[in-house]
């Protein structure tokens, strides 16, 4: 089925549901294959007889699948992105995509529709953190640094994400909850650096939300023995 379609139907023929990736975003990096799959489930009062899937993003990204295989109303297509073959220079294609699919009924209904669903495909992202000095005297100052980075698809590298929000959180020793302390923002490298006082001993991270084109990360939380 080409890309770009405009929508149309015939019949009875309606798509139910359709899931990408077990519900979660698909995130590539530099050099590790990905696979994914994409599923459709479709009604037709005769049945249905088989479903055609394709993906879209911007920048003219498209994905056509491996294989699809069917089982009663549900067509579930396998797709493989192999960042090195089919992501060259392209960093634009990051971002929301979309399911297109054309369902045919086994009494010749059908329904095709492009944007049938949309999800994340984002560029790989790191997150790291060091706070210090370790140990600390009590009502001393400890300077957090770290450096949020993504995958970049024209030289497979990973590269600092300027210009980023990215939460400053504290777990108290023995604690189960991260409180965020304060927001910090990246450099035109990619790189934190927040301070705060020392009060009692407990891990420092870096949180990144994440954005349409990269994922949320979490650095590690790095240990401070407050004295």
């Amino acid at each position: 089925m080409p890309a770009a379609q405009a929508n149309g139907s015939y019949g009875d023929t309606t798509i139910t549901k359709v899931s990408v990736n077990g519900g979660k975003n698909v995130v590539v990096g530099t050099s590790l294959v990905k696979k994914f799959t994409v599923s459709v489930t479709a009604k037709d009062n005769s049945g249905i007889k088989g479903i055609d899937i394709d993906l879209e993003g911007p920048a003219f990204g498209y994905l056509s699948p491996d294989s699809t295989k069917c089982s009663g109303s549900t067509c579930t297509a396998s797709f493989t992105v192999d960042p090195k073959v089919d992501l060259p220079y392209s960093n634009d294609v990051a971002g929301t995509w979309y399911v297109n699919a054309w369902v045919d009924a086994k009494d010749g209904d059908y329904n095709w529709k492009d944007k049938a669903g949309t999800f994340k495909f984002q560029r790989a992202a790191s997150q790291t953190v060091n706070a210090a000095p370790e140990p600390v005297k009590k009502g001393k100052t400890i300077t957090v640094t770290g450096k949020l980075a993504r995958a970049n698809w024209d030289d497979f590298k990973y590269h600092g994400y300027t210009n980023q929000p990215v939460k400053l959180q504290f777990l108290k020793k023995g604690g189960t909850a991260w409180t965020t302390v304060k927001t910090a923002k990246t450099s035109s490298i990619g790189t934190l650096k927040a301070t705060v006082t020392a009060s009692v001993d407990g891990y420092w991270r870096y949180s990144f939300a994440g954005t349409a084109s990269t994922p949320a990360v979490n650095s590690t939380g790095d240990f401070v023995d407050v004295q």
